[in-house]
């Protein structure tokens, strides 16, 4: 069982500490030790993942523009060349470029040095196999192996090579959209857009220079391209008001026909169309649905717990699709789709309203690369037929409010008395009149209301990995939202260990 110290690292499937200090009462963590420690777990749990002896394996390791990321990647090449491994430094990546590398490189494993969207101080490790990211079982292995102090035995035959595999990376990306356009002129698919980038100084400032100006697009406009692991223009996170508001301003800014901006490590990503409309949370999930389930009818598109009603119907409904909501995470969502693909049901996309969303086509790996790049694909084949990118969406029903209210849990067992209170709101909405339990929900209650009681619903869950239940409420009526909320407020109000 893991102890205090090392639980700390474990963030759902990821490893992610303090890595810099700059912050108040944020002490660093990752220690050079523990990466060390860390890292040579890795080479434990891989080995007997893989069947070979450490100094037999491949492994790649990138990271993203944090400011802590060189010195990390130093002490994790340093440790795996020292059990012998064979280390190919990607230098900065993105995070779904180093899970390529399992594909096109051969690597036995990957580790992407990554925080995602969080502050500049802090830093983690991603791994991969051949099979995609871990699981948090995996994370726990690897974690237990460094809080034991055990270490691979040491060999002379490591070694560590530089590769720019971000190029190969990129060119794969540039013959996808060459393919699948099929422009008069093919090497130029893109001459006559103009598209901006905002890469919130992040490792995505390469989808620019080396995808879209390659094909002919025009991208002068595009903001905080060059790497700055202190962030300093804004968050690099699709979800964020001021991320988007952003890219939104660059593309009316430029007159772009299309902006994309993406989180740190390009796993996430969002758009915006020509008019300035964002393509985020529920309007990319219906984006990315229309495009998957072209050549698959009747597909089921797997999603988290807090899409719309208004997503639910547009993809039944407009698309013939089938609507799966599952639980927030996307390694959730992800495992999901993998689930039911396995069961012979026809799944090509598992998408989290973050921004997450991965494609069976492409081994169900969340890349915000690859989801912008399937949406300029859909943006060019529509401009040959005259059409413009919102048509795509144009039935689908947004709210005309919605919130998110985030309460905090004060026992310190959070996830029984959370598990508690979703288990008695269950129970007093059934015995309410007027309050309809959605029968096709698998996390936390969701319970809808008619017009004349706020003409939407609520969804309670239970956080990830926090002692925190989000609550979110939608509506399709002005102060709908207000209504909703009084009336749950009658049952918050008789809870215990919730901070109301």
């Amino acid at each position: 069982m893991l102890n205090d110290f090392y639980k700390q690292f474990k963030s759902g499937t990821d490893i992610r500490g303090v890595a810099s200090e700059g912050v108040q009462d944020q002490s660093v963590n990752l220690t050079d030790e523990v990466v060390a420690n860390m890292a040579d777990g890795f080479v434990l749990w891989l080995a007997n993942k893989v069947g070979k002896a450490p100094n037999e394996l491949t492994i790649s390791v990138g990271r993203d523009s944090r400011i802590s990321g060189p010195h990390i990647m130093e002490i994790t090449t340093g440790r795996f060349k020292a059990c012998g491994a064979n280390v190919l430094c990607c230098g900065l990546a993105s995070t779904p470029s180093m899970f390529m590398t399992t594909v096109d490189l051969k690597c036995d494993g990957a580790l992407q040095i990554t925080a995602s969207h969080h502050p500049f101080n802090r830093n983690g490790l991603k791994f991969f196999t051949r099979e995609g990211g871990l699981e948090g079982s995996d994370i726990e292995d690897i974690l237990l192996y460094a809080q034991n102090n055990e270490h691979p035995a040491s060999s002379d035959n490591g070694k560590i090579t530089n590769v720019d595999y971000m190029s190969d990376y990129a060119n794969g990306l540039c013959e996808k959209i060459k393919k699948e356009v099929n422009a008069e002129d093919y090497e130029h698919p893109l001459k006559g857009f103009k598209i901006v980038v905002d890469a919130g100084n992040g490792a995505g400032g390469f989808y620019a220079d080396k995808v879209l100006s390659v094909l002919g697009a025009d991208t002068t406009g595009s903001r905080y391209l060059e790497p700055d692991g202190m962030f300093p223009n804004h968050v690099p996170n699709p979800e964020a008001p001021e991320a988007m508001a952003s890219i939104c301003e660059a593309v009316k800014e430029s007159g772009a026909d299309l902006g994309v901006i993406f989180d740190t490590d390009v796993d996430r990503g969002g758009a915006v169309d020509c008019k300035g409309n964002e393509i985020n949370r529920n309007c990319l999930v219906a984006v990315a649905a229309a495009i998957a389930l072209e050549g698959n009818d009747g597909g089921t598109i797997v999603t988290d717990s807090i899409t719309s009603s208004g997503l639910k119907t547009f993809i039944e409904q407009t698309l013939g699709g089938k609507h799966y909501r599952y639980r927030r995470g996307y390694k959730n969502v992800i495992d999901k789709a993998l689930e039911l693909n396995a069961q012979g049901i026809n799944c090509p996309l598992a998408i989290e309203t973050s921004g997450h969303a991965a494609m069976r086509e492409n081994y169900f790996l969340d890349d915000g690369a690859y989801l912008c790049t399937k949406i300029i694909i859909k943006a060019a084949q529509m401009r040959k037929q005259g059409k413009e990118l919102d048509e795509l969406t144009a039935d689908l029903q947004e709210p005309l409010e919605s919130c998110e209210i985030r309460f905090k849990i004060t026992e310190k067992d959070f996830r029984a008395c959370g598990e508690k209170i979703i288990d008695d709101l269950t129970a007093y909405a059934e015995s309410k009149e007027g309050w309809c339990v959605a029968d096709d929900n698998r996390e936390g209650v969701r319970v809808s209301f008619d017009k004349d009681n706020g003409n939407g619903w609520f969804l309670l869950r239970l956080s990830v990995h926090d002692p925190i239940m989000p609550l979110n409420i939608e509506s399709d009526s002005d102060g709908g939202a207000d209504i909703i909320y009084k009336k749950l407020y009658e049952f918050l109000k008789t809870t215990s260990g919730l901070d109301i």
